[in-house]
């Protein structure tokens, strides 16, 4: 999975930047529902998470080679969004992130349930939003 994260163009990752910042990000959450709910991505996410959370030198790699590049693209999208005026330019990336992403993951992480397509629909809006 680590290795799926490194691009052989080396333009690292990119999220959908169509102008809609809601939008993208519906895109966006919506596929994320959808590998969480698939039982191929489920097995393997729920191991890497185990031994991520055994192993402090995996741990490591993941944050350098998966978690801060995912981040990054995410923050570069939402930053198009201030650039754009479509959120305003003191908007705390982090929390806008943690709102989208922290929630979705707790569903699966627990298995409260699995991230239903709606979760695309409605989060977007509270993070943009605030509301």
């Amino acid at each position: 999975m680590l290795v799926l994260s490194e691009r052989e163009d080396g333009e690292g990752i990119v999220n959908p930047d169509t102008g809609d910042v809601e939008a993208d990000l519906k895109t966006v959450l919506r596929a994320t529902a959808a590998e969480f709910a698939d039982p191929e991505f489920e097995a393997p996410i729920r191991a890497l998470n185990t031994e991520i959370i055994n192993d402090p030198e995996l741990a490591a790699i993941y944050r350098e080679k998966m978690e801060a590049p995912v981040t990054e693209a995410k923050k570069e999208r939402l930053r198009s969004a201030q650039r754009a005026g479509q959120l305003a330019a003191d908007t705390d990336l982090d929390l806008v992130l943690e709102v989208l992403i922290e929630a979705t993951f707790s569903l699966f992480r627990n298995r409260a349930s699995a991230p239903a397509p709606r979760i695309g629909q409605a989060r977007p809006e509270s993070a943009i939003t605030g509301s």
